[in-house]
C-alpha cells in the first residue's frame, strides 16, 4: 500500500508547448510498473485549453467543476460540464479545455503504452476553438 497524503504532490504549470493559456496539473495516480494507469487533475483558466493530441489506449475525462470545451478533430465543438464524463477512443485526434469565460477542472484518465500516454500535435488555433476553422 502506497497513500499519497493530500498537498504531497504539489501542482505544476502546464507546459507552453502542450498547452494555450494558464493551466495547472495536479499528479494523481502514477502506477508503477506493471501497471499502466495514469491520472492527473488539469484545471484551465477561462479559453486555456490544451494542443491537438492523441492517446495511445484512449482517455477518459470526469469533469469536476467549470464549464468545458472538446473536440474531436472533424467533429463539433462540445460543451463539457461538471459531472461530465467524456471518453475519447485510442488514436482519436482531439484537444479539450475552457470555456471563453468560464474556467473548468477535470481529472484525466489514462494507461501508457511502451511508456507513453500522450502524442502531442499542433497547437489549437484561436479560429478553431473559435469554432472559425
Amino acid at each position: 500500500m502506497d497513500i499519497k497524503r493530500s498537498g504531497s504532490r504539489p501542482s505544476m504549470p502546464g507546459p507552453a508547448e502542450y498547452f494555450t493559456g494558464t493551466v495547472s496539473m495536479t499528479p494523481v495516480i502514477e502506477a508503477p510498473d506493471p501497471a499502466r494507469v495514469r491520472a492527473v487533475v488539469v484545471t484551465f483558466e477561462p479559453g486555456a485549453r490544451t494542443a491537438w493530441h492523441t492517446h495511445p489506449l484512449g482517455q477518459t475525462l470526469v469533469v469536476l467543476s467549470g464549464q468545458g470545451l472538446a473536440q474531436s478533430e472533424g467533429g463539433p465543438i462540445r460543451e463539457i460540464l461538471a459531472g461530465d464524463t467524456v471518453w475519447f477512443a485510442p488514436g482519436e485526434k482531439h484537444w479539450h479545455g475552457a470555456a471563453p469565460d468560464h474556467g473548468m477542472s477535470h481529472l484525466a484518465i489514462q494507461e501508457a503504452q511502451d511508456g507513453a500516454t500522450v502524442a502531442w500535435l499542433e497547437h489549437v488555433t484561436d479560429a478553431q476553438y473559435a469554432g472559425d476553422g
